[in-house]
């Protein structure tokens, strides 16, 4: 969970835990006039939202976190899995033109080619594709293989990774998508798509929550 506006009744249980915890949640309801069953889902709140800690035997205490650092806490938390979207995978026989169609149609900047085997041989970017068009060469003769970028020079990710590991490849790498993979006996199965786009929508959403 994300940061989230607060009651009165939890900022009362939060200042508690700040002044007396470790503190048990039978200890906070005496405090607050309350049975402990009414208390338990105010501190649910908060416990998954960051806020507090809880520790059997001791009570809850106070985390000491602020809604900036809980926000970077969830971030951390995020997994590819969640955010990935459909690839668009092509052909290593493919021509340079033909590629050139499919990324305008699919509304893409990365597309990511395979072999026979449907497995992960190389990727295609914007920047491929337009130093290939330069010149007079016949791009329907051209295959993408010629062109793309191959393995093992290429960076994957996988659906268990996380969200914040990833955006940092795609700052250091300076590239704008990764092949999310599945490794299997021969090599990668190309399962899904990790863009910057993704990424800020993941980011604007979790903030947003």
């Amino acid at each position: 969970m994300s940061t989230i506006e607060l009651t009165k009744r939890q900022e009362h249980i939060l200042q508690i835990v700040k002044d007396n915890g470790p503190i048990t949640g039978e200890h906070i309801a005496d405090q607050l006039n309350l049975t402990r069953a009414t208390l338990r889902p105010d501190l649910a709140i908060l416990t998954m939202a960051g806020y507090l800690d809880a520790r059997p035997r001791v009570g809850y205490f106070y985390t000491g976190k602020t809604e900036t650092q809980l926000l970077a806490d969830n971030l951390k938390k995020l997994l590819v899995g969640d955010y990935q979207s459909i690839p668009v995978v092509v052909g290593e026989g493919m021509t340079v033109y033909d590629a050139i169609c499919t990324m305008f149609l699919e509304d893409v900047g990365t597309l990511f080619v395979v072999d026979k085997e449907s497995l992960l041989v190389g990727v295609l970017s914007r920047k491929d594709l337009l130093r290939a068009s330069l010149g007079k060469q016949d791009l329907t003769t051209i295959p993408v293989h010629i062109i793309m970028t191959r393995m093992p020079n290429i960076t994957v990710c996988t659906k268990e990774d996380y969200l914040i590991d990833v955006a940092e490849k795609l700052i250091e790498k300076q590239i704008d998508a990764l092949p999310v993979v599945k490794q299997i006996d021969k090599g990668f199965e190309v399962v899904g798509r990790i863009t910057k786009t993704n990424i800020a929508k993941a980011f604007v959403a979790l903030a947003s929550e």
